[in-house]
């Protein structure tokens, strides 16, 4: 067996689940490898494209996920996905070619290993024949244990060697990694937090992504505790159960459950970054005291300094202190759960519910090409119509606020936000890893229209793959941050205003369904379609009204 077959196959063994790439002479044996082990390959047009959607992936299934790529250019297109996924902590495997150490005269040559830990990453490499399967069981075990973004480089001139009988053997011993053993929380913080929640009157609890396994534990906690619940934006929709939840805490929080979260006494903190967008650039950490769960160290305080940090899993944790104060008297306390807080959250729990001024703008029919609708509208009548069985992935940018916020979701896996690089253009790709994971659900895509041009390659796939995707486009003909962020000190705005783009023409040129959308009555293609096969995506143009950059300025200005 040769090096780069045995790599395939050792990385199928220990228990990856899919592969997305694009195949080059550098990855082609390993691909097929792993293809042969029988894990399914996506061909995306783009290895950005192919990153995304094995994070997004991976963030759906919880399972190892394999990025297949070139040397050199191959990996450095990757590079946005890649940085996305290792600021997630999602566990992602990316595969490269690499260039022979030495040949630095090599067009393909960078030094990968310095490029991958630049982008926070870690490069790991195929050294030699007589280590190529402990090599990548420390990738593969790196990848999953330490839920880490992990590049394996495979240099060209090692891949055709023959495999050593010891490596052969250890390739036939390989398993799926066990996962290690999860760290309890010590007594004394065990205690000081069941002291801190008892003496609570207005204690609110908030979950991030380390908190997705321990929602059973948390919810019967602040039941205890008489705690409202809230989500960080990546935690959003693992409490969607629950009456006493306020969906998102922070830039996409209704100002109703801003209130509430500000006026807490207590806030715990369960897997939760308690970042800028989070706090609000602090602000919801005010006037009160913030306690970290985390299992990790350094969580605590990495973005704002905490009262009380306690080091433990999340669900074990979360256990302990229920225990704690039902071994006190077990009786829930009331807490924040009162019947006027409880009609406040009912209120403030979707932003569909709020109240707000349209900014449509009719269509006249003597004018072509006029009309456009507010995206508050338009965001609310799909809301209305998708039914919830889906997954929902809003871009980065100045619009993001309405797919994030005004499109509801089932649970936690019905939504990934691949915001951790603050990059625009990574939805379209991630939509489609989403859809890959759960294709019993519609998925959808909220992207502005400088974000999908960037990235409407991967359109290709999509159509190829047959996905029930609906990408719904917030084309203002601009980036629309930039036009905000500087219109009030000059009005040369050219480099961030583009001339209208037929984008539902170009959906429709790469086998997509395409409307174009100026008014709530032109969504009516909308329901055929998801009347219908689904077998296709579908693209809708929606020509918006402009709308200020509030969401974005809750993060940034002081708050008094």
């Amino acid at each position: 067996m040769k090096v780069d077959e045995a790599v395939g196959l050792a990385i199928a063994k220990m228990g990856a689940s899919r592969v997305f790439g694009v195949v080059g002479s550098g990855n082609f044996r390993t691909t097929n490898a792993l293809t042969a082990a029988g894990l399914p390959f996506v061909a995306s047009r783009h290895e950005m494209g192919a990153a995304c959607m094995a994070d997004a992936y991976a963030r759906s299934t919880g399972r190892l996920t394999v990025v297949s790529v070139h040397q050199g250019c191959g990996l450095s297109n990757a590079l946005t996905g890649i940085g996305e996924a290792a600021k997630s902590r999602t566990p992602v495997l990316v595969v490269s070619g690499d260039t022979p150490g030495g040949e630095y005269e090599s067009n393909f040559w960078i030094d990968q290993d310095k490029v991958v830990e630049g982008m926070g990453a870690v490069p790991e490499r195929i050294h030699t024949p007589a280590t190529a399967i402990r090599d990548t069981v420390r990738a593969v075990r790196t990848a999953v244990n330490r839920r880490r973004t992990v590049v394996l480089s495979l240099p060209l001139d090692l891949q055709r060697q023959d495999l050593p009988p010891s490596q052969q053997d250890l390739l036939e011993r390989l398993a799926p990694p066990v996962p290690p053993t999860v760290p309890v929380a010590a007594p004394e913080s065990v205690s000081r937090l069941a002291d801190l929640l008892a003496g609570a009157e207005r204690p609110v609890i908030v979950g991030g992504r380390g908190a997705a396994h321990a929602v059973p534990e948390i919810r019967h906690l602040a039941e205890l505790a008489g705690a409202l619940l809230t989500t960080s934006a990546v935690g959003r929709g693992l409490f969607h159960e629950d009456p006493w939840h306020l969906d998102v805490m922070g830039g996409f929080s209704t100002e109703g459950a801003a209130e509430l979260i500000s006026q807490a006494d207590v806030l715990v903190a369960f897997g939760a970054a308690l970042n800028r967008w989070t706090t609000r650039d602090g602000w919801f950490l005010r006037n009160k005291t913030v306690v970290q769960v985390d299992d990790t160290l350094r969580a605590f305080g990495f973005h704002y300094p905490v009262d009380v940090e306690v080091l433990g899993d999340t669900a074990l944790t979360a256990a302990a202190v229920a225990a704690e104060l039902e071994s006190r008297g077990g009786v829930p306390h009331t807490g924040y759960r009162t019947e006027d807080v409880s009609r406040k959250v009912a209120e403030s729990l979707n932003w569909s519910d709020q109240p707000y001024d349209d900014t449509s703008e009719p269509v006249d029919p003597a004018v072509p090409g006029s009309g456009r609708i507010d995206p508050r509208t338009l965001t609310n009548a799909i809301d209305r119509m998708v039914p919830m069985e889906r997954v929902v992935v809003p871009d980065g940018g100045n619009f993001n606020a309405y797919p994030a916020m005004n499109l509801r979701v089932p649970d936690n896996r019905g939504y990934c936000v691949p915001l951790a690089l603050q990059s625009i253009g990574l939805a379209l790709s991630s939509a489609i890893g989403s859809s890959v994971a759960s294709p019993e659900r519609v998925t959808i895509a909220g992207i502005g229209d400088g974000g999908f041009m960037m990235s409407l390659v991967e359109l290709d796939t999509a159509v190829r793959l047959q996905l029930p995707l609906i990408v719904v486009v917030y084309n203002d003909n601009a980036y629309g941050a930039e036009v905000h962020h500087f219109e009030h000190e000059t009005d040369r705005l050219d480099t961030v205003v583009f001339p209208e783009t037929d984008i539902a023409a170009i959906a429709r040129g790469f086998g997509c369904e395409g409307i174009t959308v100026r008014a709530e009555e032109d969504l009516e293609p909308l329901r055929a379609w998801l009347d219908g096969a689904r077998d296709r995506p579908l693209v809708i143009d929606a020509k918006i009204t402009a709308f200020p950059s509030w969401v974005l300025a809750h993060s940034f200005a002081e708050h008094e």
